[in-house]
Parts: C-alpha cells; structure tokens; sequence
C-alpha cells in the first residue's frame, strides 16, 4: 500500500530549537545577571546543554515528570540548592525568554502546505504534550496535524518502537503506511525504520553521511514532497476527532 500518513517530530525538524533555545538562554542569563559568573555566553550554553540533556534523559527514562525535569535543569544548571516554588520560577522567566524567540526553519511552512491536500498529518515528539500543543498554537501550523503524540502521554519515547506504534495505532494505520521526519538519525530515522515505518532523516547540518538501508536523507523540507509523490496515498480518512 502507498503512504497514508505523514508523523512528524517538532524540535530541531519543524521548529528551530537550537536556535531558539539559544537566543533564550542568552537573553535569560543576561537579565538574571549570570553569564559572566558562569564563564561567559560559550561556557554558559555549554552548561546549560549539559544540564538539559542530563535531566531530559531522566524524563525519558521516567524518573521525572516533565514539570519535575524542569525544576531538576534549574538546579543542575545554576548548582544550589532551590525548593519548587523557586526553581518553577526561575525556568519560568527563562521560558518567557524563549518564547519570544520562537521561529520555524523557512522550509517547514511550504513543505506542511504542499503536503496538506495529499497526505494525513500528525506529530510524535519526546517532549511533553501540553508544551507542544502551546508551541504548535503559537506558530501558528497546529492546523495541519490530527494528533500530538507525546512521551508523556504514550508511556514510550523514540526511539523505542512502542512509541512510533503506539503512534500508528492513533492513526489507525499499519506502520507500512507511514511516514516519519525527523532531525536525529538515531532517535528518529532508525527508530522509525525499526518499528517498520518509512524513515526520512532530514540532516539540516549537512553532515554528507550516507544513510544506512531503509533511512531516506534529505537536506532540506522542500525535498520532501518530490521524495513522497510516488508513495504518497490521498484521500485517506482522519480516524481521530
């Protein structure tokens, strides 16, 4: 059967996290007063990665809910001691900060729209639902996608095949059927094409790495339609309302 469905990862893929989390960070540490102390913007961002992915990971192996791996990266990052209520707010004003600089790569857009009339469209994400849903909201492309997927609801995480299932089973499609984009090669593409999906690693550093077999590469969103007219199924039902 040709493709019914199009999953879609968010961060790094659609929307520009990297650089969004940057800026953020940035204009965070600058308002608290913080980057000299913690050895200027390089060293600070380098931390504050650190901080991220250590804590994250613990909120895909389940140690922490997503509220709780938030309070964990302020306390990591900045090394004290702070109680909920203090480490809430002090995520919350770098999230101010980060929202604001919220942007979309400029190839996500046109490549949603191209796709739209043909193929069914939905998200699977490792960050939490409720933080999803508000960022797909304020870029304003929430309307093009049936379902948010997210660990913190499904149970699982990429690249686990139980999470791009599970995914499936919402669209009520088999994963021949469908489609997965992601930036990571080895969360996204190989866990996609483990769990029996059709895997396309969009490799936006332009890393020139061969893809391994059944991993699809591409450079840039606006490939994608061109790589998908062939396989691409139309018409194909919505079973979520």
């Amino acid at each position: 059967m040709p493709l019914q469905a199009v999953l879609w990862d968010l961060d790094d893929t659609l929307f520009d996290y990297t650089g969004s989390d940057r800026a953020g960070v940035l204009r965070h540490l600058a308002a608290e007063g913080l980057t000299a102390a913690y050895g200027g913007e390089e060293a600070a961002l380098a931390r504050w990665q650190a901080a991220m992915e250590c804590e994250f990971g613990r909120f895909l192996a389940g140690e922490l809910g997503f509220a709780e791996h938030r309070r964990e990266r302020a306390r990591t990052f900045l090394g004290v001691a702070l109680s909920d209520d203090e480490a809430d707010a002090w995520f919350g004003r770098y999230v101010a900060h980060y929202q604001a600089c919220w942007t979309l790569f400029p190839d996500s857009a046109p490549a949603l729209e191209a796709l739209a009339p043909l193929v069914r469209q939905a998200v699977l994400s490792n960050s939490g639902t409720a933080s999803q849903e508000r960022k797909l909201d304020a870029l304003g492309i929430h309307g093009y996608f049936e379902a948010v997927l997210c660990a913190d609801e499904l149970g699982h995480a990429k690249p686990a095949p139980e999470a791009f299932l599970a995914a499936c089973d919402a669209l009520g499609l088999p994963p021949h059927e469908v489609a997965y984009v992601g930036d990571r090669l080895d969360i996204d593409a190989l866990g996609a094409r483990d769990a029996g999906l059709t895997a396309v690693w969009l490799d936006r550093t332009g890393s020139g790495e061969e893809p391994p077999p059944g991993v699809r590469r591409i450079g840039s969103l606006a490939e994608l339609p061109e790589l998908l007219r062939g396989v691409i199924g139309f018409g194909a039902p919505s079973t979520i309302r």
